[in-house]
């Protein structure tokens, strides 16, 4: 059976996710030994490399602030509901850019014998964050499955999963006002969300992947000491500064700091 990686990345005014997905890959083939497809709609650099870039033209055009920029940015997310039938792969993991790889921890996910993992539930890794809201969606505080890591295999439950997104997303104005989703913008980890529960018959059983989703949130500053070890800053509740060495796998949700890393480690 043939696996790898997709990552979509779709640039705009002030994010390079093209630069960071590049970046991602050769950690991806260095801890996981895995081939990447890329998902794009802009040239390829000749120094760039990817085992397959499959181009599409950007869908969902939104715009949403990022603290760690200061400004409002177009933010390009529509595209995932496509996942199932662009991957190449008969098994696939579906990374955000933005997602660090550090470690062969993904690997355990391939020998899972399951159609669909997405995680449950995320956390900061400074603990100063409570994900409480966030692990949650809508006016019954419906549990959150986050879209940042999705493991598939062709099937007819993943089908089934990624068919209910697309439902979820062409008919988004619906979906929100059923499950009192106060932000009018879509997103993939709500349609993702709605989309399992409707699958499993709201039962709420699906499996998930077994851990939390470790996560640098957009006000602290993140650092690399060395090719697989990280810094985060970050200020305790009384205002002193602290900090914290990562040695694993995790969501950078602060742009810039990632951004910053990569262009001194292209």
């Amino acid at each position: 059976m043939s696996t790898g990686v997709l990552i979509f990345a779709y640039n705009n005014e002030h994010i390079d996710y093209l630069a960071m997905a590049n970046w991602s890959a050769k950690n991806i083939r260095r801890h996981l030994g895995l081939p990447v497809a890329i998902v794009t709609d802009i040239e390829i650099p000749p120094n760039y490399k990817f085992e397959q870039t499959i181009y599409a033209p950007a869908d969902g055009r939104y715009t949403r602030k990022f603290s760690d920029i200061s400004e409002t940015v177009t933010w390009y997310n529509g595209n995932r509901v496509d996942a199932y039938t662009l991957s190449p792969w008969r098994r696939t993991l579906v990374l955000d850019a933005d997602y660090v790889v550090a470690s062969d921890q993904l690997k355990t996910l391939l020998a899972i014998d399951q159609d669909f993992l997405a995680p449950r539930l995320a956390y900061d890794v400074t603990d100063m964050a409570n994900f409480d809201e966030l692990n949650t969606y809508g006016r019954q505080k419906m549990p959150m499955s986050w879209a940042t890591i999705m493991m598939f295999r062709r099937s007819k439950t993943a089908e089934l999963i990624f068919n209910c997104m697309q439902m979820i997303k062409n008919n988004w104005d619906h979906y929100r006002n059923l499950y009192g989703i106060l932000r009018p913008t879509y997103r993939n980890d709500f349609a993702l969300s709605i989309a399992m529960s409707i699958v499993d018959g709201h039962t709420f059983t699906s499996p998930s992947i077994p851990w939390n989703l470790a996560t640098v949130t957009h006000d602290h500053q993140l650092a690399q000491l060395d090719q697989d070890t990280y810094r985060v800053d970050f200020l305790t509740q009384d205002n002193k500064p602290r900090w914290i060495t990562l040695n694993q796998d995790f969501h950078a949700m602060g742009k810039r700091h990632l951004g910053d890393i990569i262009a001194n480690n292209p």
